[in-house]
């Protein structure tokens, strides 16, 4: 890992999106092609996605241009997977191709990371605008008043998490070591079918580093702009079945037993969460009541891993 930090690419049928993106990286990159490598992974696109990546390669001449194209659509997380594991920097940065971003950002990382070897995980603050409304509803994802390294890196994520557990989603956001979150890949390496899964990939690296919550904003989220986000059945499973997973996976490697166990099990208190519920039971009967018995099962693990761990320090005291 001679290289200080690969810039990842996974994309998936929007050739003039990804055509921008490497515009701005083109510009961004100029003066550090020695430090970076760039990977772009198409997910068997149908649209001319293959001739930008083609059209780019010669502007990339003094660059480590890789690009990758799967045999067939391997699913969202595992193409963003795929780019993690296929980093050989020292750090790696998973960047959509849709999502804009400041020309400076890359300088900005590549100095905080020479200054800060020692660090997990870094969060690049931004901003959210409305794709509908095209007006900016968030100001700052995160609320950090400055760009010191975190030692504690467990302690804030798991604020960052209860704060805004869709701010930790935002995978341009995120810039990971490349040890941690390929060592995190393999503890868990079926991560990939759980649509929140990269915020165990975070939790990991924050509980393995210290951590930097950028002040400024870098980039920004556009909100709504998924497709995944019409479907109501998308919701319910995030809801009911990824998110309380990825909280049972960080109670594994160490989070406070009490903030996961309450985080899984707020869905089985909060009378809002069973109004949906009961309104995929009506909708989905079986698939609501597969959901149902899967979460429940989840809840009674960390109720156990709890009372477990309570009883090894009895024990041990």
């Amino acid at each position: 890992m001679n290289k200080l930090l690969t810039i990842a690419i996974p994309t998936y049928n929007r050739a003039a999106l990804l055509d921008k993106q490497l515009t701005w990286l083109a510009k961004a990159i100029k003066g550090f092609e020695s430090e970076c490598e760039i990977i772009i992974s198409d997910n068997c696109s149908t649209d001319n996605t293959q001739e930008i990546i083609q059209k780019w390669q010669s502007n990339f001449s003094n660059v480590v241009y890789k690009a990758n194209r799967n045999i067939e659509n391997i699913g969202l997380m595992k193409n963003i997977a795929f780019c993690l594991q296929a980093a050989t920097s020292k750090y790696v940065w998973t960047v959509g191709d849709d999502d804009p971003i400041q020309e400076r950002t890359l300088a900005y990382l590549l100095t905080l990371i020479q200054k800060n070897p020692s660090l997990g995980l870094i969060f690049l603050n931004c901003y959210g605008r409305d794709k509908i409304t095209d007006k900016i509803i968030v100001e700052r994802w995160f609320n950090s008043d400055s760009d010191a390294p975190i030692i504690e890196g467990k302690t804030v994520f798991q604020r960052y998490l209860q704060e805004s557990f869709g701010g930790v989603l935002f995978m341009t956001a995120t810039v990971y070591k490349t040890e941690l979150v390929q060592c995190a890949l393999q503890q868990w390496s079926t991560s990939y079918k759980n649509l929140a899964s990269q915020a165990y990939w975070t939790g990991f690296c924050a509980v393995n580093g210290s951590v930097v919550v950028t002040q400024d904003t870098y980039l920004e989220c556009t909100m709504h702009a998924s497709s995944l986000e019409q479907d109501p059945k998308w919701s319910l499973m995030m809801r009911y079945i990824h998110i309380p997973e990825v909280y049972l996976k960080l109670l594994n490697i160490g989070y406070s037993h009490s903030f996961c166990q309450q985080m899984i099990s707020q869905n089985f208190i909060r009378i809002s969460d069973w109004k949906i519920l009961l309104g995929a039971f009506r909708r989905w009967p079986v698939l609501a009541i597969s959901i149902l018995v899967l979460y429940l099962n989840m809840v009674g693990k960390s109720v156990y891993q709890s009372i477990f761990n309570n009883q090894s320090l009895n024990t041990s005291s």
